[in-house]
């Protein structure tokens, strides 16, 4: 069984589009977009998970079986990324769920 040979010059170039990509995961920690700071954060790590996976992986050149399971592996991640937001959101509905302690400042009082 013979896999795909990929030219040496792709694997640089991946490698300093996530370089590129680090930093602007730095430079978007720098700078205060509000809300934005966490969903830009996730498109510039998933882009860069996605370039991991398909080129370092080799899974661009795999079979179709591959492809199903690598996008159910990223379909189920947005699930949890759902859920996980959605319990965020939504504490403090219920009476008594509310956190106790102030987490806006975390070591102040000590």
């Amino acid at each position: 069984m013979s896999g795909h040979v990929a030219p040496k010059s792709m694997y640089v170039g991946v490698w300093l589009a996530l370089l590129v990509g680090t930093g602007l995961t730095v430079l978007a920690a720098e700078v205060d977009l509000g809300a934005l700071n966490n969903i830009v954060m996730l498109i510039i790590a998933c882009t860069k998970a996605a370039l991991v996976i398909l080129f370092f992986m080799h899974v661009r050149w795999s079979t179709r079986l591959t492809w199903v399971v690598a996008l159910s592996g990223f379909f189920w991640l947005l699930i949890l990324f759902g859920l996980t937001m959605q319990d965020y959101e939504t504490r403090g509905w219920v009476p008594g769920t509310k956190p106790s302690v102030d987490v806006s400042l975390p070591f102040a009082g000590r």
